[in-house]
């Protein structure tokens, strides 16, 4: 049984069946319509969301499955102090597939080490990892572009907290000819972690920058973000940030003329609408593309489910007990009788990465 963490849980060759599966689910919906009669999916989100949660239930229904689950934390046993691991147990007996959603950074591995049948798919876990909506991505640009690769893709806005760029960096980093550019404050970085475990380690060219007016003339992809008033401890800082890149027509007269403009949406100001009628903005064809992936995903976790074999997820190197996470992202801040597990991330430096968030250990 395989279950989706991190879109490197996927190969290439996967992703690349994934999104020919979807490709011939836009071309032939009707010989997919009962592809998932008698399956049931779960939607468990702990925190707020639109096109995600309706994506998978609109998905698991055009395959002529039903849905169950939640939409926000208070309407469930967690409200009444429950845990991740015993809220899947419980799911366990009710549902084939699961689609989860929460604030901590780990929760969904959590989840996937504890489910018994059942594949767990991270539907967005704290700032960390969204690898739905990178396959979204993936299938976008390669409708939108005919490719995957040679592409200078240029990631503006909340590159610290935003989660479906991380995961995004993490999946093209694996094809040709890929260049990013980082456009953020000084204080909305790639985290180091991404910077070092992918870009560096790979080789894959980056360029980091404040300015969008500069990047964009040399961009192919143009991969707006929000800035995440949710994910900030200061009011204050959010204020001070939040209107740091607002892209307008003006903006975009130096860009190219096949630039792809993609948003994971929701977006706030930092599009302006007058954008929305230009040939090049691809973001509300994105979310429709969330769909039609979410299904062809759904279908592969479901026939793998088939075998049973596990565990996925155990790491090589692991160190428990030993340390402590002082991220209080992460899930272990908030189970106490979670064990706290770090994997040896850089052999040669000793660094060992917390296994559910990914911050370094400290002590």
């Amino acid at each position: 049984m395989k279950s989706l963490i991190d879109i490197l849980d996927l190969s290439v060759e996967e992703i690349d069946g994934l999104i020919s599966v979807a490709n011939d689910i836009i071309e032939n919906p009707e010989k997919y319509s009962e592809k998932c009669k008698g399956k049931k999916l779960a939607t468990l989100f702990y925190e707020p969301s639109t096109r995600t949660r309706l994506s998978f239930e609109a998905a698991m229904y055009e395959l002529g499955g039903n849905v169950l689950g939640f939409s926000e934390a208070s309407s469930s046993s967690v409200a009444k102090g429950e845990s991740v691991a015993d809220t899947i147990h419980m799911i366990n007996c009710y549902a084939d597939i699961v689609a989860m959603r929460h604030p901590k950074e780990g929760a969904p591995l959590v989840a996937a080490k504890a489910t018994e049948r059942a594949p767990i798919i991270n539907a967005g876990d704290g700032g960390h990892f969204h690898p739905t909506q990178t396959l979204t991505d993936l299938l976008t640009i390669s409708r939108h572009k005919g490719r995957l690769s040679d592409l200078t893709i240029g990631l503006c806005g909340d590159l610290k907290f935003g989660r479906t760029v991380h995961s995004l960096i993490a999946a093209m980093s694996r094809y040709s000819g890929i260049k990013f550019v980082l456009i953020s404050p000084q204080e909305l970085r790639v985290p180091e972690y991404v910077r070092e475990d992918v870009l560096e380690k790979k080789g894959i060219p980056y360029f980091e920058t404040a300015s969008l007016e500069e990047a964009i003339p040399e961009l192919d992809i143009l991969y707006m973000t929000r800035i995440q008033r949710e994910r900030f401890s200061s009011q204050e800082e959010y204020l001070r940030l939040k209107d740091s890149y607002i892209l307008d027509p003006e903006k975009l007269v130096s860009a190219k003329s096949d630039l792809c403009i993609m948003h994971p949406l929701p977006r706030v100001n930092e599009i302006s609408t007058r954008v929305d009628s230009d040939p090049r903005a691809c973001y509300f064809d994105q979310a429709l593309c969330g769909k039609y992936i979410r299904m062809a995903l759904i279908l592969k976790l479901l026939d793998e489910a088939k075998d049973k074999t596990k565990p996925q997820f155990e790491h090589e190197g692991v160190l428990k007990g030993v340390h402590t996470c002082k991220n209080p992202r992460c899930i272990t801040s908030i189970e106490q009788e979670l064990e706290h597990e770090f994997r040896l991330a850089d052999p040669e430096k000793n660094i060992y990465r917390c296994v559910y968030c990914d911050a370094p250990a400290e002590d």
